[in-house]
């Protein structure tokens, strides 16, 4: 039997957060329900397919309309949250290592123009959105930002870093958000970036060019790539279909999300 696009678990995570439904108009179509309306989005993300082009059978309403929900709910926070939810769902079994992050990033070709793109010069100058992407020993997402892919990645360490909520431990004590060490590639070889880790009590592990190969780094770095992977298996991902940056970055959020609950299971390291 296939697995259902929006489990059960999830929901009770995500309804919580939603903001108070509109008032119904007194004339026209009545507005279809949260619950109904929200497997739209997951099996937008998943398959890539457009958004008129969404299965009536699924009861999710016209694609426009699920589309509104998912702008609506990026705008009230609704999708940074739920990936928050999940993480701190995490460190009580154990799920969480902090022993060691990996930082990376992923060039993504840009359909239509608009914010949070520049031109890729490792693409022939065509424009592009950078994902940056921060993980934990394991895999599983603890943080990302978006930024146009003419941006270098050593300047957007900091800010990759910054985004990593702070999460209980379970254990007494204040939330933890930083990891003990951070491996990173040479491209974050920079005295200023080894600076700004140490004074978030980080320690880095950036390789060094011309005197450390990348077979010796790369052998914690390695996990950060096949986090990539997964992203990119949500199909509406790998290229940047959406002009508006928000709408992407929703996906993101909610891949992000779905990564992180399916890291409890170890679905997408089995498969």
């Amino acid at each position: 039997m296939a697995r259902p696009l929006l489990p059960e678990d999830l929901w009770d995570e995500i309804a919580p957060l939603l903001p108070p439904p509109r008032p119904r108009p007194k004339r026209g179509r009545r507005l279809i329900e949260n619950r109904a309306a929200l497997p739209g989005i997951p099996f937008v993300l998943r398959s890539g397919l457009q958004w008129e082009m969404l299965p009536v059978e699924m009861g999710c309403g016209s694609g426009p309309s699920c589309w509104r929900r998912l702008r609506d709910w990026q705008a009230a926070g609704v999708w940074s949250r739920l990936h928050h939810v999940l993480q701190e769902r995490l460190p009580a079994t154990g799920e969480i290592d902090w022993s060691r992050a990996c930082l990376n990033s992923a060039s993504v070709p840009v359909n239509k123009r608009g914010p949070a793109n520049g031109r890729n010069p490792t693409d022939r100058g065509k424009p592009g959105t950078k994902r940056h992407l921060v993980i934990d020993a394991r895999g599983t997402p603890l943080g990302f930002c978006l930024s146009g892919a003419n941006r270098h990645d050593s300047i957007m360490m900091t800010t990759t870093l910054d985004v990593i909520p702070p999460l209980r431990t379970g254990q007494r004590g204040r939330p933890r958000r930083r990891p003990d060490k951070l491996h990173a590639d040479k491209a974050y070889d920079a005295r200023p970036r080894r600076h700004e880790c140490r004074m978030r009590g980080i320690v880095p592990r950036i390789a060094r060019r011309g005197i450390e190969s990348s077979e010796r780094h790369g052998r914690h770095r390695w996990v950060v790539e096949r986090t990539h992977a997964w992203f990119n298996r949500f199909r509406r991902l790998p290229i940047r279909y959406e002009r508006r940056a928000d709408i992407y970055k929703a996906f993101t959020s909610l891949a992000a999300s779905l990564i992180t609950l399916n890291s409890s299971d170890g679905s997408f390291r089995r498969s």
